[in-house]
């Protein structure tokens, strides 16, 4: 890669960086937020490394995954071009800054928490025996193998799809820090980590695809209005998720309109005020060039003239929030749990449930809403697309769909996600319906079907959402998934496996366990229902005789997991439901069979109706293929019954003839 190859990362990704470190620098000095401490002091390499290199490791990230975006969502491919090979070369040296910055922050983090200096002869033996003990530096040193495989990957990949997956990786790098800094301790916790994830993802990527587009700006040519275009949509969508979560964030660390004058909230406000000149000038940049480069696709001089000023305003923001993570916040950190619930939990102690609280209690978590109101929102956007040109949506598919994920809703904020925490009977009533009756809504309001009437596919052959989700469908993956013998082996062996393993437990006493648990939940639910009833395109579908003997049979294996835990002795994640000791629930062994018999009783309604549409559909397929049948008859006068009758004729004769011999 030559001089100026290299330079056309350098200045952008560069630019970021320096800003981002003069700021970050200025925060810090301002705030004193890497003064001495009086106790453990880890020194001043320590102090002032760490917010430097998380804001080198931030903006490396961003870029990785804006240029790996680029190259797989955003920019087309000419016969004369060799836009994603470069792309994702420039993604390889991304990830390696990033890699290399990462590894850094583990060690001083380490360095950090144990109040011991770089120059300290204990220190490697230190880092090695406790830096994956300490949630904080497992998490940071996750973040950092990601980023060294990204970068590794990224050197020899030349195909789009690990490109894509490569980008998926990145994000899931940088989400998975969330689970540090303030939000990890926050009173707040569950909602703080939350929106701590979306702003990561809504940052990284609105910076990163910002970086890679003015990387990238000197190949994209006459393709250039069109890459604009779709990156402007995509930041819009940043833009009003760091707002939210922003605000969010806000009101959780700050408490209090006062707060603002103190350090904490001086940063947050100079990093909020870079945001909103970011967005300001986003908006206004992408309105006034696109008629330009509507004219002139490839004169772009004035939207990077002021893409670099947006550059460096990212990297400012990035410094600013560097230095924000090690600042004590105005609302301190959760005190020590006043009761063991609250403390294996993260929730207070709910107390006796009333029959009325079924229906009026309610404690939201807001990204699991944010996620169903998304769903619901796209789906009716999609369906009003469809009735304006005139076409025709069945009523009874979106009334499926808004029911199903208000199911879902319910039994993840409603009584079931409340005491579902501190009950293992509740839990399995939560745990039904996510599995097995929201699927059972969901599948039938065809979402995929909706989405590629509606979704404008890309002449230039880039992979934009509709062409993303035909990938999917049709990809050897889901051929294996989608198996009907995979999908139920799916549905009911990790059933089991969650429940006689330590995965019950960490779903119960942390929020990334439960978000994994509530997502498995429903995809695997939603996979074993779309295999038998599905009418979204995909792999070929089963005979529905073999659909219905799947079904009976891993109905059969979840009754007798029901009837398991009905009788058994032995109880599931015995620490979590010994510790917690309930003083006015069920004895905790009583409590599990309960759990057991909604386990058999309510997946018997589900599967009769899975059963009574396989039947049905069954009856369709073959009124349909009678129909076909009789209209071909009709058009050559019945040729294969004649056919048929003629073989027939031919047979009877030449039994005749071999009798006579």
């Amino acid at each position: 890669m030559g001089t100026e190859t290299r330079q056309t990362l350098i200045r952008p990704l560069g630019l970021a960086v320096g800003v981002g470190l003069v700021a970050a620098v200025a925060a810090a000095l301002l705030t004193g937020a890497v003064d001495p401490l009086d106790l453990a002091d880890p020194g001043p390499v320590v102090r002032w490394g760490l917010p430097l290199v998380s804001t080198v490791a931030t903006l490396a990230s961003s870029a990785t995954v804006g240029l790996l975006g680029l190259a797989a969502f955003l920019v087309p491919e000419r016969t004369s071009t060799e836009r994603r090979a470069t792309a994702t070369r420039f993604a390889a040296r991304a990830a390696a800054l990033w890699a290399v910055a990462a590894l850094l922050e583990v060690v001083l983090t380490f360095a950090s928490l144990a109040g011991t200096p770089l120059s300290s002869p204990s220190l490697p033996s230190q880092l090695i025996s406790f830096t994956w003990e300490l949630e904080t530096t497992r998490v940071l040193l996750i973040s950092a193998v990601v980023a060294v495989v990204v970068a590794v990957a990224a050197a020899f990949t030349s195909r789009r799809a690990p490109m894509a997956w490569l980008a998926v990786l990145t994000l899931f790098a940088v989400v998975i820090l969330a689970l540090t800094g303030h939000a990890a301790g926050s009173a707040s916790h569950e909602d703080a980590v939350n929106s701590l994830g979306a702003h990561l993802l809504g940052v990284v990527v609105w910076v990163g695809g910002l970086t890679a587009l003015v990387t990238m700006r000197r190949t994209l040519g006459s393709d250039l209005g069109a890459t604009v275009a779709r990156y402007s949509t995509v930041a819009l969508w940043c833009f009003v998720a760091v707002t939210v979560t922003g605000l969010q964030q806000a009101w959780i660390r700050l408490g209090s309109f006062g707060a603002v004058a103190t350090s904490y909230g001086v940063v947050l406000a100079l990093k909020t005020a870079a945001l909103v000149a970011l967005g300001v000038l986003g908006w206004l940049n992408r309105r006034t060039i696109a008629t330009r480069l509507r004219v002139d696709p490839s004169d772009g001089r004035a939207l990077f003239r002021l893409a670099f000023v947006e550059v460096g305003l990212m990297g400012a923001a990035t410094g600013l929030a560097s230095v924000l993570s090690r600042i004590p916040p105005p609302t301190p950190d959760a005190a020590p749990a006043p009761s063991r619930i609250l403390e294996l939990t993260g929730f207070p102690d709910p107390g006796p449930m009333a029959s009325a609280d079924w229906f009026t209690a309610w404690r939201f978590d807001w990204l699991l809403l944010a996620v169903a109101v998304l769903a619901v929102g796209l789906y009716l956007a999609g369906v009003v697309r469809l009735v304006r040109r005139g076409d025709h949506w069945p009523v009874g598919r979106t009334i499926c769909w808004v029911l199903g994920w208000a199911l879902f809703v319910w039994a993840t904020s409603g009584a079931p996600g409340i005491w579902g925490r501190v009950l293992f009977s509740v839990h399995m009533v939560m745990h039904m319906a996510v599995a097995m009756i929201v699927p059972l809504l969901l599948v039938p309001g065809a979402p995929v079907t909706l989405a590629l009437r509606t979704l404008r596919s890309r002449p230039d052959r880039t992979w934009g959402p509709r062409e993303v989700i035909l990938q999917v469908v049709h990809s050897r993956a889901m051929q294996v998934f989608a198996n009907p013998v995979v999908a139920a082996s799916m549905f009911f062996f990790s059933l089991a496996i969650f429940y006689w393993t330590g995965l019950f437990e960490l779903s119960l006493t942390t929020h990334t366990g439960h978000l994994l648990m509530l997502a498995h939940f429903l995809l695997t639910g939603y996979l074993f229902t779309w295999v038998l009833i599905g009418i979204d395109p995909g792999v070929p579908k089963w005979s529905p005789l073999m659909l219905l003997v799947i079904l009976f049979v891993t109905i059969s294996f979840h009754a007798f997991f029901g009837v398991s835990l009905t009788g058994s002795e032995q109880l599931l994640a015995p620490d979590f439901f010994a510790q917690i000791n309930l003083p006015w629930g069920p004895l905790p062994l009583a409590d599990q069979h309960r759990a057991g018999e909604i386990a058999w009783g309510v997946g018997e309604a589900p599967t009769l109706v899975l059963a009574v549409i396989v039947a049905v559909q069954w009856m369709r397929r073959d009124a349909t293929e009678t129909r076909r049948l009789d209209r071909q008859a009709d058009r050559d006068g019945d040729a294969e019954l004649r056919a048929y009758n003629e073989r027939l004729r031919r047979l009877r004769e030449r039994d005749q003839i071999d009798g006579s011999a």
